[in-house]
């Protein structure tokens, strides 16, 4: 008996370039804000922070290959992610632009092993660089992560649909369905 659910689409859409599909789309994926550090000092802010494995503890994220930070990342043996609140949007937005000095008026903490900490973020994970692998234009960074530490409770800062916001508990009502 023939199917009479259409093919699924494998490709970019018709006149759409993959890059722009790509950009279109996931302006719908809300990803928390983090800023990454590295011995320099150099950072940048990043929304590709994830975590890839509790034993052992290991954590990524991805660099363009183009930007600024990308040389002091690829040179450095250790990394920190500091995860952001949502009073922390200005510092994102900080991070995020070129041609500054980003730690211009930034409370820093430099650690003994050289990681600079941002003391502004809720919480923070300092890593070893375990993997650097190219992927298309960006570098993908893996660090097994050996410090740490939560400074307060914050509502999250995420990036969705091209700016920053913000996340609050849904009521169990909406988890449960009644």
């Amino acid at each position: 008996m023939p199917s009479t659910v259409p093919p699924r689409r494998t490709g970019p859409l018709p006149g759409i370039a993959g890059d722009v599909l790509l950009r279109r789309t996931l302006r719908r994926h809300a990803a928390g804000v983090t800023i990454v550090t590295v011995p320099g000092p150099a950072g940048f802010t990043a929304t590709s922070f994830t975590s890839v494995s509790l034993r052992p503890p290991l954590v990524s994220f991805c660099v363009d290959v183009s930007a600024s930070a990308a040389g002091a990342v690829r040179t450095a043996d250790r990394f920190a992610v500091h995860l952001l609140g949502a009073h922390n949007a200005a510092l994102a937005g900080r991070f995020a632009r070129g041609g500054i000095d980003r730690f211009a008026g930034t409370d820093v903490v430099r650690r003994a092993d050289g990681v600079p900490v941002l003391t502004a973020a809720p919480a923070w994970l300092a890593a070893r660089t375990v993997l650097q692998q190219r992927l298309g234009d960006h570098l993908l960074v893996v660090g097994e992560v050996y410090a740490g530490g939560v400074r307060e409770h914050a509502a999250p800062l995420v990036h969705h649909d091209g700016g920053y916001a913000t996340a609050w508990p849904l009521p169990l009502t909406a988890l449960d369905g009644t």
